[in-house]
């Protein structure tokens, strides 16, 4: 699953290159916060000015798409890069996800009746 990153400034990467991106989860909101974001076949770093606190975590993706947007003095780049490595934060959106799957299922199978009934008992057999 392909993932965009938004940046307040123009990064230009182009379309195949493998990048590395550092990211943080924001304690408000338990989404990632893209800090840093690193071109492997070129060696260019584009990162915040603000030093990160706390733990990041780190994966590897192969660019499929660069968009820059400029004028009026602000300037946006979206990149659409696909994850080769998952990261930390990767893991743990998985792990919602699954746990959200999970409570479905339940949800689901105490609709129609579950495992929590008793099993129907089969009559003896004379012969």
């Amino acid at each position: 699953m392909d993932r965009l990153l938004v940046l307040a400034a123009q990064v230009a990467i182009p379309h195949g290159h493998r990048v590395e991106v550092t990211e943080q989860l924001d304690p408000l909101t338990d989404e990632p916060v893209l800090v840093a974001v690193a071109d492997l076949d070129t060696g260019i770093r584009y990162r915040r000015t603000d030093d990160p606190r706390g733990d990041v975590s780190r994966w590897i993706g192969r660019v499929l798409e660069c968009s820059i947007t400029f004028g009026s003095g602000a300037a946006r780049t979206v990149l659409r890069v696909d994850p080769i490595s998952p990261g930390a934060t990767g893991a743990k959106v998985a792990l919602r996800d699954a746990d959200a799957a999970a409570d479905a299922a339940k949800a689901e199978a105490d609709r129609w009746g579950g495992t929590d009934r008793p099993p129907v008992e089969e009559p003896e057999r004379f012969w």
